[in-house]
């Protein structure tokens, strides 16, 4: 991997309405999962780090309005980044506003090594639906796999299934795409039928229940590669045995 590389969290929750304490929350767990990492500055113009002496304090501001502001660890050799954004009920699945929360740290061994228990971390204290941990270069993959029309074609150029845009998935519950690591919500593992003993024996070798009830569910030893064909083949057999994942089943 080279230097640059990234690995990606997101999480997708219910929408900030009030200070309900899930940003600090997030933020937690992060720092827990990767003992010495601390993000307490701002992102400022230009990308300059701005040190937050009452951060906690500040996201309760913040999230009385809404909003959960970027935050970096203030190394710019090293950068790490969390933040929030809000996606609107008419592009959001069954119409109903969403938190998307995505994180950004260095793909490297200490990163990688603690990627279920940052994912975890994240997931648990945003209380969402379902997230994931993926490479750099991930969305250019998924967005290959968007169903543009009704009557396009059935796979990827990479024979991946077509899944449905997130506004036409029935339930914010339905996870949206595969990643490296996935976080399913309770709920979440409910509608797409996880765990079944006899069909999930080979995912509950890399899966592990979350303090809410949720999943965290590893599909490779190693982080996710589009171009590895054992990688590949392992998320055909995922996506073929949950059809709900990207809404491509019958509701």
């Amino acid at each position: 991997m080279s230097v640059q590389a990234r690995l990606h969290f997101a999480v997708y929750a219910p929408a900030l309405v009030d200070d309900d304490g899930r940003t600090p929350a997030v933020v937690h767990g992060v720092e827990r999962a990767l003992p010495g990492l601390r993000l307490e500055w701002e992102v400022g113009k230009g990308g300059r780090p701005i040190e937050l002496p009452r951060r906690d304090a500040w996201l309760a501001e913040a999230a009385k309005r809404g909003r959960f502001p970027m935050l970096c660890n203030g190394d710019e050799s090293s950068p790490v980044t969390i933040s929030g954004l809000r996606t609107p009920p008419s592009q959001a699945p069954g119409g109903q506003a969403l938190l998307d929360i995505h994180a950004k740290l260095p793909l490297d061994a200490t990163v990688t090594a603690a990627a279920a228990n940052v994912l975890e971390g994240i997931a648990e204290g945003a209380r969402a639906f379902w997230g994931h941990a993926s490479p750099e270069g991930y969305g250019s993959e998924v967005a290959q796999q968007l169903r543009g029309s009704a009557h396009g074609s059935e796979r990827s150029p990479r024979e991946l299934p077509m899944l449905n845009p997130p506004a036409r998935i029935r339930s914010p519950e339905i996870p949206h795409w595969l990643g490296w690591l996935n976080f399913w919500s309770a709920a979440a593992a409910r509608a797409i039928g996880f765990p079944d003993r006899a069909l999930d024996a080979d995912l509950l070798v890399r899966a592990r229940r979350t303090a809410s009830g949720g999943w965290i569910v590893q599909l490779t030893d190693a982080p996710l590669d589009y171009d590895n064909p054992a990688h590949l083949d392992t998320l055909k057999r995922t996506y073929e045995r949950f059809p709900e994942i990207g809404g491509r089943s019958a509701p």
